[in-house]
């Protein structure tokens, strides 16, 4: 069952979620490599057998082969008092985060992570997230000491403006993973656009 409140899409509406803290990339010196949004997806591989749903339990490490990244501890991102989801500071840039408002990684519906691509200090935890592609591993640790696999099923690249807050936070029947960061080339010192890697769960391993 979701545990995100009804209000969560305006939420995350009026935050135009990023991974990336307003004013907190300026200074960045080379912009990531982009998504083509002109293109179709790639493929997702073949359906595995289902997994059964975790129950609920704190990220606690979140691995990222493709691009390098071994995350703890996981930062727990809320709700600013404007409402806004919080990111992580910019002091924090080396550190994900999961919007603790919703699911824990391998419960069912979209767990969410976020992360910055660099800041105004230079690059940051999802620096190579242009690395990562579809059937890639994301693995995340939780505090019972079991391991959400998870396998990539899509990329995109999207404006800001245009942020898909019911593909990232709408209901799903199954577990799932979200991890969100910025994109695009720097303008006015800012980047608009965000990636989104979206992934299933695929297995789960016993501590």
């Amino acid at each position: 069952m979701s545990r995100r409140p009804a209000a969560l899409l305006l939420v995350a509406v009026l935050a135009a979620l990023t991974g990336c803290s307003a004013g907190g990339e300026q200074g960045a010196a080379t912009p990531p490599a982009h998504i083509s949004r002109a293109t179709a997806p790639a493929p997702a591989p073949a359906p595995e057998a289902a997994v059964r749903p975790m129950a609920r339990s704190l990220p606690v490490r979140v691995r990222v082969p493709a691009a390098g990244v071994d995350a703890r501890p996981i930062l727990d991102l809320g709700l600013n008092a404007d409402g806004t989801v919080e990111v992580p500071s910019v002091a924090e840039a080396d550190r994900i985060g999961w919007y603790d408002k919703g699911v824990t990684p391998g419960e069912t519906g979209p767990a969410v992570l976020i992360g910055h691509f660099d800041t105004a200090r230079g690059p940051a935890v999802l620096r190579n997230v242009s690395k990562v592609g579809v059937g890639d591993e994301i693995t995340v640790t939780r505090a019972d000491g079991t391991t959400a696999v998870f396998r990539v099923r899509e990329l995109e690249q999207v404006d800001k403006d245009a942020f898909p807050t019911a593909k990232v936070y709408g209901n799903t029947k199954r577990p799932e993973l979200r991890l969100v960061t910025c994109g695009g080339e720097l303008v006015d010192g800012h980047r608009p656009d965000n990636i989104i890697v979206y992934a299933d769960l695929v297995a789960v391993r016993a501590a």
